[in-house]
């Protein structure tokens, strides 16, 4: 039996090609909602939901997905402490892959960005992050962003709260304070996603930098997500468990 994949936001830019993945990988598309639809049915009845929706969705649909035991991959970004830890107890009691970026070569630069933080000391390589989106992106710094900064500061045995970020730099700022990530936002055109960390010291630079050019990259990696996900354990995943890093 194939699996049934329903799709939060299925009208959307990226419902349309999470629909066209699902075809492609097999499985059988269970419906979709779009922003006046029935998300408990969708849940009821589908064996999987992919929910790229928004901040504001998390937490009812991570929910729903606990009462009607189906797991959830969430790609929405820009969520608050309060809706991360919904989806956290949601976890408890399904399989959850929460991810900044389901691209899996953004999996690898994270893993990458912790390495490099791991052995790049702080107060010798100040962790700058500087990200492009299209002009119609409304969070800033991107989840993508937030998820390589995270990345950065585990590697360094913190975390990005405990470190702390230094954004939207303007006027005078004083020196540079030792630690704390620095991120930059900028949005324009079309631009599908760009995000380059560089580790800047005085007698070098070392920089890493991924660059998308297609949407359809997050609807497969989402769609080998729910694949994943659906014969693991309750839990709380990214997706370098889905490619076998975690």
């Amino acid at each position: 039996m194939t699996l049934r994949i329903g799709i939060a936001g299925i009208s959307g830019r990226m419902g349309r090609l999470l629909s066209e993945e699902v075809a492609a990988a097999g499985a059988t598309l269970a419906g979709g909602t779009g922003r006046n639809d029935d998300a408990e049915a969708l849940f009821a009845g589908s064996d999987a939901v992919i929910d790229f929706t928004n901040a504001a969705t998390a937490e009812a649909h991570a929910a729903l997905a606990a009462r009607h035991g189906r797991p959830l991959i969430l790609g929405s970004s820009g969520l608050s402490s309060t809706q991360e830890a919904a989806v956290a107890e949601a976890a408890r009691s399904v399989p959850v892959v929460y991810a900044a970026n389901f691209s899996p070569g953004v999996a690898l630069l994270f893993a990458m960005a912790e390495r490099m933080a791991a052995v790049l000391p702080p107060e010798q390589y100040d962790a700058e992050i500087v990200e492009m989106h299209h002009r119609q992106k409304v969070d800033a710094p991107s989840g993508t962003a937030i998820g390589l900064g995270r990345a950065v500061a585990r590697g360094r045995g913190r975390t990005l709260e405990e470190v702390g970020m230094e954004s939207g730099r303007d006027g005078h700022t004083g020196p540079r304070a030792t630690g704390p990530i620095g991120f930059a936002a900028l949005r324009g055109g079309q631009v599908v996603g760009e995000h380059t960390l560089l580790f800047a010291a005085g007698s070098e630079h070392i920089a890493l930098t991924h660059r998308s050019f297609d949407r359809r990259v997050y609807a497969t990696g989402a769609v080998r997500a729910a694949l994943w996900a659906a014969k693991q354990p309750p839990g709380l995943y990214d997706m370098k468990h889905v490619l076998g890093m975690g």
